[in-house]
């Protein structure tokens, strides 16, 4: 009888909960059995190992084998135990020191030649090994994500190859750490944009302060080329969330861009995408749009247009920047902080409020079609912002002394510095006893507030978003206390309001 004890890591969401691996070799009649909640990849693994096991070499025992997982009521799958299994038979067969498993996490789906095929969500495992201390070793596929981990990995292409390394015969280069491409230039500029200056403002502001935006406006006047700008104007993700990021993409087996390692993630999905495309799901549950997104935006076109289900899913991750996908089986998190941006039509056909064009748009149909957009959800959008035909003049003109993206990315970056050293935090995110904190104004500021809710029928919660926006342009005029011209300027980026 002989034992052998490796360590992996199995996937849920983008968590990385550890897997004990034990071999056990035995006498009797031959046979190889699987325990501890394993799905049908993992049981096909035995097959996968005998094949990989007789092409490189090995003789197979010919013994009782035993493979427990544990925790034994945590559900496995994919093929990411094969490579550890493999090795478990040959370690209890003696084929090398089993001190040289201890401190070493193993993955990698065997072919039947033995070689090792990439396996998904390896970036949340490595960081989780690296925080354990661990050392891994991997598919040499995998070695891009593996770059970005600070941790000792040792990619490999075979079989053959880890033996040799573990054997001390043929020592695997650990990987070298990648250096990415920090920030990459975006090709979207703001200085593009001709005119819209109140929809510039509005587009900086929200930036500044993390704060969702809408634009309303007629084809063609720009809603769309604006908001592919906002990427290019956020300050770049810190390490931690880039990795974060990245985390999702590796989850589902996206190549991971290196060009832009720190720009912030921009999702565009079409108004037809289902909810479960949208916020994730599945029977084995998978992150959706707004988990791509993370620490990014995300951007609905033609907002009006997607299911109405779809976007009332929204309004959870809205508020708590993270998704629970539950099932029968099993339950995921996956993160979703994610700034969202958005842009309709002011009616059906678009034209409404446009002097060069008729709208033949009836009460009903504008009422109709705006209903589409529940108000709760309209409730956690800061700002509503008309964007209206620029004149032919403004088309033609060169567009000299307008702001580009970097000279608005420095200011919203001085706002960002601002709202860091104050609370931690960005203005959005401002909640209860913070808020009161530091959204400090004198009496007129609240009179002008007041006048306002009553007026418009703001109810409390855009109460508190007019509040968090005054902040933010605070910030932007890198003053102190909010004014009346803040809450002012707050209140009319709020056109929806007015409208009721």
């Amino acid at each position: 009888m002989s034992l052998a004890i490796l360590h992996c890591r199995a996937q849920y969401g983008i968590a990385a909960p550890p897997v004990t691996i034990e071999v056990f070799l035995s006498g009797g009649l031959p046979a190889f059995t699987i325990v501890g909640m394993a799905e049908t990849a993992v049981r096909e693994s035995k097959d996968r190992v005998r094949g990989a096991l007789l092409s490189s070499g090995f003789e197979f025992p010919q013994q009782r084998i035993t493979i427990s997982l544990g925790p034994a009521d945590m559900r496995k799958t994919g093929g990411r135990y094969d490579l550890a299994i493999a090795l478990g038979i040959l370690a209890a067969r003696k084929q090398f020191p089993r001190a040289a498993l201890s401190n070493v996490e193993f993955y990698g789906e065997l072919a039947l030649s033995g070689e090792l095929r990439p396996v998904p969500a390896m970036l949340p495992a490595i960081l989780k090994a690296r925080d354990a201390g661990r050392a891994v070793v991997l598919p040499a596929q995998n070695r891009a994500e593996a770059a970005l981990a600070k941790a000792e990995v040792f990619p490999a292409s075979s079989l053959l190859e880890v033996t040799a390394h573990l054997g001390g015969r043929a020592p695997i280069a650990p990987l070298e750490q990648a250096v990415p491409n920090e920030q990459a230039p975006t090709a979207h500029d703001l200085v593009d944009v001709k005119g819209q200056q109140h929809a510039k403002r509005a587009l900086e502001i929200a930036a500044a302060g993390g704060h969702n935006l809408l634009f309303i406006g007629p084809p063609g006047t720009g809603k769309s080329m604006l908001a592919r700008r906002l990427p290019g104007i956020l300050p770049s993700m810190s390490e931690v969330e880039a990795l974060e990021t990245a985390a999702i993409d590796s989850v589902l087996g996206k190549p991971l861009d290196l060009s832009g390692w720190r720009r912030r993630p921009f999702r565009a999905p079409h108004h037809t995408a289902s909810a479960a495309a949208l916020v994730g799901g599945g029977h084995v549950p998978r992150p959706g749009e707004v988990s791509r997104a993370h620490n990014g935006v995300l951007f609905l076109d033609e907002l009006p247009e997607f299911n109405r289900n779809v976007l009332e899913a929204l309004r959870e991750p809205m508020e708590t920047g993270a998704i629970t996908i539950s099932r029968a089986a099993r339950q995921a998190e996956f993160p979703a902080k994610f700034q969202l941006i958005a842009a309709m039509n002011p009616c059906p056909c678009g034209y409404l409020g446009d002097s060069q064009a008729d709208c033949r748009c009836s009460g009903d149909r504008v009422a109709n079609y705006r209903g589409k957009v529940s108000g709760p959800l309209l409730d956690r959008i800061d700002l509503h912002v008309e964007v209206m035909r620029p004149s032919t003049t403004v088309l033609r003109s060169d567009n000299a002394g307008a702001d580009d993206s970097t000279t608005v990315a420095r200011r919203v970056r001085g706002a960002w510095c601002l709202q860091m050293q104050r609370s931690g935090m960005r203005n959005s995110q401002l909640q209860g006893e913070q808020l009161a904190e530091h959204c400090d104004a004198d009496d007129r500021c609240w009179v002008l507030l007041e006048n306002a809710a009553e007026q418009f029928n703001l109810s409390a919660r855009a109460h508190q978003r007019v509040l968090r926006v005054s902040r933010t342009i605070t910030d932007l005029a890198q003053e102190t206390k909010i004014a009346p011209p803040h809450v002012a300027e707050a209140l009319s980026l709020r056109c929806l309001d007015r409208r009721s």
